[in-house]
């Protein structure tokens, strides 16, 4: 956990941001992200059915799974980035059945072994922590959860059971890329879950610009951004990882500011 803990315990709140694994030149696309400034990196383990996420998501899906790419090359992805990268958090995100087809203990296993730190199951909800969740603790690895704007007071705390990490607070009932909630709204759910733990909340979908992310940084402990890295890779295809470690710092540097 002590990755997790300096990353958000920096002076300005962390920028976490999400790239597809096998969609694109993965590894150089990486080492953008922390070139340009990137203090948690959610790395996609692409999956037929993404029902959370957008078109830009959807699509670096098609692609990573139309190259090929499996499980075993998600995890030597997060093993090669462990050894360039050893202080910045890494986070594996998806769904369940990539995850557990193999069985909770093996892939908990695979990821302590990969040098991972948390994982994000987007479909999987706390009421079935007996697999995976308890698993990945096991191994040292922090089960992150989700909150979103329906996760009401009487929710909450099954959803806070047992997360590890930080708290990933979905800031729109919707999918990924597509809208952003009003700053008002982030900033009084920010204040809300706040109250009910201590750990670090980082606010994402629909973040895409600087200004916007300064914003959210104003009440948030950390920005996520995905869908908007997802089209540059989209777009520029082998020439993505400068692109991205231009935009990922502009990122940051709106973050940054947005606490002076």
């Amino acid at each position: 956990m002590n990755r997790f803990s300096s990353a958000f315990s920096k002076p300005s709140p962390a920028l976490v941001t999400f790239v597809t694994a096998g969609d694109g030149p993965t590894d150089a696309i990486l080492d953008a992200l922390v070139a340009g400034g990137a203090d948690v990196i959610e790395l996609g383990m692409p999956f037929t059915d993404p029902m959370a996420d957008g078109p830009a998501i959807q699509s670096a899906n098609l692609r990573s799974l139309g190259a090929g790419t499996t499980t075993a090359d998600v995890l030597r992805i997060a093993t090669d980035f462990r050894a360039r990268h050893p202080e910045v958090p890494l986070v594996l995100m998806g769904y369940a059945n990539p995850m557990v087809r193999r069985g909770a203990e093996w892939f908990a296993a695979a990821c302590a072994q990969a040098g991972v730190d948390g994982v994000i199951c987007v479909d999987m909800p706390p009421e079935e922590d007996d697999g995976l969740g308890v698993a990945l603790r096991s191994a040292g690895v922090a089960p992150i959860r989700l909150a979103t704007p329906t996760t009401d007071a009487a929710r909450l705390p099954a959803v806070l059971d047992g997360a590890q990490g930080f708290l990933y607070y979905v800031s729109v009932a919707g999918i990924t890329g597509l809208q952003q909630a009003s700053q008002q709204s982030i900033a009084d759910a920010v204040a809300a879950l706040k109250q009910a733990t201590d750990l670090p909340v980082a606010v994402g979908f629909g973040i895409r610009t600087p200004e916007q992310a300064a914003a959210v940084a104003e009440v948030a402990d950390g920005v996520v951004v995905g869908s908007a890295i997802v089209e540059i890779v989209g777009a520029q295809g082998a020439n993505a990882p400068v692109h991205v470690r231009d935009y990922v710092a502009s990122l940051k540097s709106a973050i940054a500011a947005s606490r002076k």
